[in-house]
C-alpha cells in the first residue's frame, strides 16, 4: 500500500464554469524522456485481457507513450485521426490486444482509465473460492461474469465541455484537477506541457462516475475564489510580489485540502508494464464506505515522480460492492464469519449483498430466507 505523490506539481488559480471548477497543475520541471500523444477511436471496443477474458466498452481514445532510454528529449507524435469505410447507421467495433500493448521498442499503446476499470472489474472476479452452502452454482462456476459498471462520457457532464473549450491553458501546465460542485471528480497529469496542450480536449472523452454526473447536473454555480491583497501593508513592488507569493502558497495549500480524499489514503498499486526507466501501474483504494474513493492509473519514473496520472471517482454503490467483496474474501467467503466481523446477522449481510447488486452470488432460497428473517 502506498500514497500518490504529486511532488513537482503546483497549482494555479482555478477557473469556474457553472458547477465545474478546473484547477491547473503546473510542473516545476517538465519530464522530457516520456511523451504522450492521443490515438482517437470511434465506437465500441472489445479488449482481450490475455487470460480468455474479454472487456467490452465504448473506447473514445487511447494514449501512445513514447520514451527514451538515454535521457534525451523525445518528440511527441501528432494526433492521429482515422476514418472507417462503414455506413453511418452502424457502430464499428475495434479489437484491442490487452489494455497495454507495446507498439515498438520505445512506444506503448494503452487505453486511458480502462487499465483502472479493468482492475476494479477484476476484483474477486472468480467469485467464492470456497464452496459454502450459501453461494449459488452460477457464482461457483462463473464467478462475477458477466460484470458491468456504468460511467458517463465527459461531454455528458454538465458544463465540462464548455469549461474545456473556454478556459485558458497556463504556461507550463501539465495537468488539471476537475471538480464538480467542489467535489473532486478526476485528476489528469502528463509529463510535458506540449503533451497537455494536445490532450487537454480529451477530458470530454474520458469516463466519469455517476456521482460526478449528478453533482454537475444539479449543482448551483460554485464560488469563484477572488484574490484580495491587503493594500495597507503594500508600499513597494517587493511588498506586492511577496503578498502575491503568499497568496499563491495559500491557494496551493487549500487545493491540497480539497484533494485530500485522493492524496491522503493509501492504495494497492499494481505494476502493469515496465517502459525503460518508467513504470505503468494501476491502483485500487481501500474501499472506505461513506468516504471518497478513487481508482486510477499512473506512470512513475525511476525517481518515483508521477509522470502520468488519471483517476476515476467511484460512486457509493461501486464503493459498497468493492468493500463487500474484499470483506467476504478476507473471511474466506464464509457468511457467518463475515457477518460476525461486521457485527450484523447473516441475514442482514445477505440483504446488503443483494442491495449492492451482487445478489446473484447467493442461492435464491438462501436469499429468500434472509429476506424473510429481516421482515419478521
Amino acid at each position: 500500500m502506498a500514497r500518490l505523490d504529486l511532488t513537482g506539481l503546483t497549482t494555479r488559480p482555478a477557473q469556474v464554469w457553472g458547477g465545474v471548477r478546473l484547477v491547473p497543475l503546473v510542473r516545476d520541471e517538465p519530464i522530457t524522456q516520456l511523451r504522450l500523444h492521443p490515438r482517437l477511436h470511434d465506437g465500441v471496443g472489445v479488449v482481450d485481457v490475455g487470460d480468455g477474458t474479454h472487456y467490452v466498452s465504448y473506447i473514445p481514445h487511447g494514449f501512445v507513450a513514447a520514451w527514451t532510454t538515454d535521457g534525451t528529449p523525445a518528440a511527441a507524435y501528432g494526433t492521429e485521426l482515422t476514418r472507417e469505410d462503414a455506413p453511418r447507421s452502424t457502430v464499428p467495433v475495434r479489437f484491442h490486444r490487452r489494455m497495454a500493448r507495446r507498439v515498438d521498442k520505445n512506444r506503448l499503446r494503452f487505453l486511458p482509465l480502462h487499465l483502472a476499470l479493468e482492475g476494479y472489474l477484476a476484483l474477486h472476479f472468480g467469485g467464492p473460492d470456497v464452496v459454502w452452502d450459501e453461494w449459488s452454482q452460477r457464482a461457483i462456476r462463473h464467478g462475477l461474469s458477466p460484470r458491468a459498471e456504468q460511467a458517463y462520457l465527459g461531454e455528458r457532464v454538465d458544463g465540462l465541455a464548455d469549461a474545456v473549450k473556454v478556459f485558458e491553458i497556463h504556461p507550463g501546465q501539465c495537468g488539471v484537477a476537475v471538480y464538480a460542485a467542489d467535489a473532486l471528480a478526476a485528476v489528469f497529469v502528463v509529463p510535458h506541457p506540449d503533451d497537455y496542450r494536445e490532450l487537454h480536449a480529451t477530458l470530454v472523452h474520458d469516463m466519469y462516475g455517476e456521482l460526478v454526473y449528478q453533482y454537475a447536473l444539479y449543482s448551483a454555480p460554485v464560488r469563484q475564489f477572488e484574490v484580495r491583497l491587503p493594500d495597507a501593508h503594500i508600499r513597494t513592488l517587493a511588498d506586492l510580489r511577496a503578498a502575491a507569493n503568499r497568496q499563491q502558497a495559500e491557494w496551493s495549500a487549500f487545493h491540497g485540502t480539497m484533494a485530500a480524499g485522493l492524496l491522503e489514503p493509501s492504495y494497492d498499486i499494481r505494476r502493469v508494464h515496465r517502459m525503460g526507466g518508467f513504470t505503468l501501474s494501476r491502483f485500487l483504494p481501500g474501499f472506505r464506505v461513506k468516504e471518497e474513493n478513487h481508482i486510477g492509473e499512473l506512470i512513475t519514473d525511476s525517481r518515483g515522480r508521477t509522470a502520468y496520472l488519471k483517476t476515476f471517482r467511484l460512486s457509493e454503490s461501486q464503493i459498497r460492492r468493492g468493500y463487500l467483496l474484499n470483506h467476504l474474501s478476507a473471511h474466506g467467503w464464509r457468511m457467518s464469519d463475515a457477518a460476525a466481523a461486521l457485527g450484523v446477522t447473516e441475514a442482514r449481510l445477505g440483504t446488503r449483498i443483494a442491495s449492492a447488486g451482487l445478489g446473484s452470488l447467493l442461492r435464491e432460497d438462501v436469499l429468500a430466507r434472509y429476506r424473510s428473517a429481516i421482515s419478521r
